[in-house]
């Protein structure tokens, strides 16, 4: 109470409102998260094709991916083994590889494949 009672100049009264205003924004800040933040492609869920150029060099963290190989064996009668499945690290890992077409999030053996 006595240092409110202090505060009968004005720029006092100014620099605390200031110092309260700044730590409400920083509190605020720290909190708050977008809503529509968009996931990375290797977090959603489904089949994720894998984009042009292919990557060069990768990260060595463990996320591992589904990769989906293109054989090259093109059929007219089913069943036909066009594609195969290998896990692989992570997505990068994955697409660094010019026979995989796309992958999904998880190891293959999650998948049954």
């Amino acid at each position: 109470m006595a240092l409110l009672n202090g505060c009968n100049n004005r720029r006092t009264r100014l620099a605390l409102f200031s110092i309260s205003l700044i730590t409400l924004f920083a509190i605020s800040a720290c909190t708050s998260t977008p809503k529509d933040a968009p996931s990375p492609p290797d977090m959603q869920g489904g089949f994720t094709q894998c984009e042009s150029p292919r990557p060069q060099m990768c990260t060595r963290e463990y996320r591992p991916v589904c990769g989906h190989i293109d054989t090259g064996i093109r059929c007219v009668t089913a069943p036909c083994p066009s594609e195969r499945h290998q896990t692989y690290g992570n997505a990068c890992g994955a697409c660094a590889d010019e026979k995989v077409i796309g992958y999904e999030v998880g190891d293959c053996a999650s998948y049954g494949k």
